[in-house]
């Protein structure tokens, strides 16, 4: 797994440098399409990812093998080492587009749920008058990630805020010394697809924006400590190598 997580990293990072410097990868019309593996867990496992723009509105499509959502992480009881489960769309945008200080890193936006912690003290997701309740519903994040060797060879994390340090950070960031907004998007489940509508700032260049899907476990670190949020494990890559074939239509 070490090994693929380095893919990843490795991947991600030539494929948003290639987006920065204007020497584009090739593109697929539509969809980014995954063949099915069923080794794999059916709600993991990627079938299609897809994205397009109404204005200054993206919309996040990604379809699986089996019932989107329907394996989200188990609770263990704490924070230390608690999991999560998330469906991920990595993208070349700047992390400065929504609000994170530009050049950190990998932008990528997650619908996750993680049961042992709640990271979005702005919203009430389960309607009980209690906004600290809700981590194992699903919500969304937009997450900077940046390779991080104490997570393990080519491991990927959130990036975290090193203490004193004040970088900029957008209006909903949820106060975890991390690169990680709580956005507010509701993700919606429908059978094998989940679907995320982003609303971006007036100004912001959607044009040739590059994405891919990804299904991945992350663990808080067991001694809740930086680095705090690690991914642990990649369960399926729509392009298969992280090259972010997808271009927002």
């Amino acid at each position: 797994m070490n090994q693929f997580l380095t893919l990843t990293a490795v991947s991600l990072l030539a494929a948003n440098a290639a987006f920065a410097d204007g020497s584009h990868a090739k593109h697929q019309d539509g969809a980014i399409i995954s063949s099915a593996d069923n080794q794999k867990v059916a709600s993991l496992d990627i079938l299609a990812a897809h994205a397009h723009r109404d204005g200054n509105k993206v919309t996040f499509h990604m379809t699986t093998n089996g019932v989107a959502g329907a394996d989200p992480a188990k609770p263990v009881g704490t924070l230390a080492g608690a999991p999560a489960t998330a469906y991920v769309w990595p993208t070349s945008l700047d992390p400065a587009s929504v609000g994170f200080e530009s050049g950190t890193g990998i932008l990528a936006l997650a619908a996750a749920t993680h049961p042992d912690f709640d990271d979005t003290p702005l919203f009430d997701e389960n309607a009980d008058g209690d906004v600290g309740n809700d981590g194992g519903h699903w919500h969304t994040h937009w997450v900077v990630l940046t390779p991080t060797p104490e997570c393990g060879e080519g491991a990927l994390a959130v990036r975290d805020i090193p203490e004193g340090s004040s970088p900029k950070l957008p209006a909903t960031w949820p106060g975890l010394p991390i690169l990680l907004d709580s956005p507010g998007f509701s993700p919606v489940f429908d059978g094998p697809e989940v679907v995320v509508n982003v609303g971006f700032a007036q100004g912001v260049d959607l044009s040739s924006v590059a994405y891919d899907g990804v299904t991945a476990a992350l663990r808080v670190n067991k001694n809740v400590h930086a680095p705090l949020f690690c991914v642990t494990d990649v369960f399926d890559v729509a392009s298969g190598d992280l090259s972010l074939p997808g271009q927002l239509q």
